[in-house]
């Protein structure tokens, strides 16, 4: 099968946010499109009863499918190929609940583990009185496998296995095998590192599942299946620093970590890194039961750029795979267009000023660093800042900044001759990191993240040796490990009491301003071990979302029930504070006192009773207070007026068909759309061609569509793909290839990384 990856630039934005050479207003749109749907693809099928029974009906009545892979522990149902053409008679089979195409998901110490307490608590000791350092609780890294040799994991690791290769050596992909990764190597260094540096828990032990690949890239079926062999392995946690940017409850990956903590594992998974924007948490992190963990900043000191005598202040993100930026002097800085060879020219011992685009930043980085330079700025070419990672690993500092950044850089750099550059450090904690995924999630409403964890410039161990790196991917083991701490010294609490005391343990922080983050930012806060170890009171869930109303309805109630435990040994008396400032048109009903013995647990209702006309559109939050216990803990919650804005489409891609003339899109509907369709415009005018597609009245969830016979012109053209829902219309603006070959896009931004 003739198959194109596209590598998308990718950004989401309103019609308001167009440029003026692109009107908000498209030309006449056509009448809804049918295509073919031909061709084969591979689906996960949810079923309710035995898989094997239902798939014997599959193989009646689609005989030419073929079974993939099989899950009973967790995900009951299985994966599958076959031809599209089939997909409506599969789903029209008695006992099949879901079909879902596949997805692919990536991978996504010395000052954060003594930051969040983790150096102290190793002090304390368990009910066996052996030290709190893990010991005895089995973990499980689902990504890109690891260096079990590696002097500081070597002792924790206890065995796992390669989905990816099928066998039992769950080693990270080496170079002959592919683009070689490190990220599982850094994660499980995180957890359990023992040896040169130390993880949060460094006695836990370490089981390796390689579900990614080369790249760190991997899919659905092949997350599942780890899940699924690390339940069946009996681990007690389950870390997933991955993901994919499809903002859901119910993507199959969620599902399968719902189930997993049914059956009484911890699961802890990053929140992704498509901030700072609201809705940008991906699946897993969109799973209810698990802990999803956002980015903070460990005590750093952070370097800005100044440009000579000006005020401005620019921050920097290094590109993970190069140098720490540690200038100390002024150096001179030259802009060099894309980074092509030829634009390269006298930067010797200079900083070169790059945008993004056309090239990999590996690539960019690579011809800097060969031409002579010390040091690379990228600057975005779509709004706002961004994260990157470089193919390998580059000798020379590499760093993004924002697009409004690099432009303002450069028309100074244009206006004076000098073109000094200045670094300075100032000294920052408890900021959550820019690329940090921002909740809640879409259609169920719940807040995400969790909690929020040390994720930036994290050392931790890589293949062969150390390495700092950003990411939620970071933050999320440092709450595997905590997990592990408070397992070891409560054995017989839940996963889900153990992730109150997460939970309800962590510190609120605020921005550079003083605000407090909103919870759809920081969860409940920064996670802090001792307290989440000692915690006497547990109260879940840890915060509560109370779904959205509509300003016409009105006057509502609406009841949700908070668990309490009294996990001391003493009696207490427990009050639930509502906000101290009650705005008009809400009232809160609670109850007036909880009196609990040691170790007695109770649900209590906690109701809100709202006007809704009264309230603005949009989201409101604020917080309870439980009283009683040892200190008092904050219950965040969180509430919709209208239809909120999130956005109405996500996760499009665009690649050939089987046959000359075909192609595939897919992209994700969080709660379906009245219109979607992809205008097509000539990318050196901007005049407008034609609608590749437009569809009416599209059901929430992932839009698969097979198009034939298209007749255009070969070539590169710029792309909007849009959907209209309540009178808001989202937009991702693309490049896309209609064509033989991907010979004749060589150079094109249709490569954009």
């Amino acid at each position: 099968m003739r198959k194109l990856r596209i590598m998308l630039l990718t950004v989401i934005f309103t019609a308001s946010c167009l440029s003026t050479s692109f009107a908000a207003t498209f030309p006449e749109r056509p009448p809804h499109q049918k295509s073919k749907d031909d061709g084969n693809t591979v689906v996960m099928v949810e079923v309710d009863g035995d898989p094997e029974d239902i798939f014997s009906k599959i193989e009646r009545e689609i005989p030419h499918s073929q079974l993939r892979k099989m899950y009973k522990t967790l995900y009951s149902g299985f994966s599958l190929q076959l031809k599209k053409s089939d997909l409506a008679t599969l789903e029209g089979i008695a006992g099949i609940t879901r079909v879902d195409p596949l997805r692919e998901y990536t991978a996504t110490l010395d000052e954060s583990v003594p930051f969040i307490g983790g150096d102290h608590i190793r002090g304390k000791l368990d009910e066996k009185g052996q030290r709190l350092t893990g010991k005895g609780i089995k973990i499980a890294v689902i990504d890109t496998g690891i260096d079990y040799a590696h002097p500081d994991l070597k002792k924790n690791y206890k065995g796992g296995y390669d989905v990816i290769d099928q066998d039992g050596d769950p080693l990270e992909t080496q170079k002959e095998q592919g683009l070689p990764t490190i990220h599982g190597t850094h994660v499980a260094g995180i957890i359990a590192a023992n040896g040169k540096i130390k993880g949060v828990a460094p006695e836990a032990e370490i089981y390796a599942y390689r579900a990614l690949g080369p790249g760190g890239k991997g899919t659905t079926e092949q997350v599942i299946e780890a899940i699924e062999k690390a339940v069946e392995d009996g681990v007690d946690i389950i870390n997933l620093s991955l993901g994919n940017t499809v903002n859901g409850p119910d993507w199959p990956t969620s599902v399968a970590l719902d189930k997993a903590v049914d059956e009484g594992i911890i699961c802890v998974t990053s929140n992704g890194n498509s901030g700072p924007n609201m809705w940008t948490v991906g699946s897993p992190g969109t799973s209810v039961k698990a802990i999803s963990v956002g980015a903070s900043t460990p005590p750093l000191k952070v370097p800005y750029l100044t440009f000579e005598s000006d005020d401005r202040e620019i921050a920097l993100h290094p590109m993970v795979g190069s140098r720490p930026w540690t200038f100390k002097r002024d150096y001179k800085i030259k802009e060099v267009g894309l980074g092509r060879v030829e634009e390269m020219e006298d930067v010797k011992n200079k900083l070169v000023l790059v945008k993004r685009g056309v090239i990999p930043f590996g690539e960019k980085a690579k011809i800097a660093q060969q031409a002579g330079a010390i040091g690379v700025i990228i600057y975005n070419n779509t709004p706002g800042e961004f994260m990157g990672s470089l193919e390998t690993q580059i000798d020379i500092p590499v760093i993004s900044i924002s697009k409004e950044d690099g432009e303002w850089l450069k028309d100074k750099l244009d206006l004076k001759s000098k073109n000094y550059l200045r670094t300075i450090y100032r000294k920052e904690q408890d900021q959550i990191a820019s690329f940090s995924s921002r909740g809640p999630v879409t259609h169920n409403w719940v807040v995400k993240p969790d909690v929020v964890a040390p994720g930036v410039s994290i050392e931790s161990t890589i293949p062969n040796g150390y390495l700092g790196l950003n990411g939620t991917s970071m933050a999320a083991p440092h709450v595997a490990g905590l997990a592990a701490l408070v397992k070891q010294a409560h054995p017989d609490w839940t996963p889900e009491e153990i992730k109150a005391a997460i939970m309800n343990s962590a510190k609120p922080i605020h921005d550079k301003e003083g605000k407090p983050y909103s919870p759809h930012e920081q969860g409940t806060g920064r996670i802090q071990v001792e307290k989440a170890v000692q915690a006497e009171t547990l109260i879940y869930p840890g915060t509560v979302g109370f779904g959205k109303w509509t300003r016409e309805q009105s006057r509502h109630q609406k009841e949700v029930e908070l668990t309490i435990k009294n996990t001391s040994d003493k009696k207490r008396t427990y009050h639930v504070k509502p906000p101290f400032v009650v705005p008009d048109g809400v009232q809160w009903k609670v109850p007036f006192s909880i009196i609990l013995g040691p170790g007695e647990e109770t649900k209590v209702p906690i109701t809100i009773d709202i006007l809704p006309g009264v309230f603005q559109s949009g989201i409101h939050y604020g917080e309870f207070i439980v009283e009683g216990g040892r200190e008092p803990v904050r219950v965040p919650f969180m509430f919709f007026i209208e239809e909120p804005n999130y956005p109405r489409l996500m996760a499009f891609s665009f690649e050939f068909g089987d046959e000359k003339g075909q192609y595939r899109y897919e992209m994700y509907l969080p709660g379906g759309a009245e219109e979607v369709g992809i205008a097509l415009y000539d990318p050196d005018t901007f005049q407008f061609v034609t609608y590749l597609d437009v569809r009416e009245n599209v059901d929430r969830g992932l839009l698969e569509v097979e198009l034939e016979d298209v007749d255009l012109t070969e070539g590169i053209y710029k792309t909007l793909v849009y959907a209209k829902k309540e009178g808001k219309e989202d937009l991702i603006e693309t490049m896309i290839y209609i064509g033989e070959t991907t010979e004749k896009v060589t150079g094109h931004t249709i490569l954009i990384k």
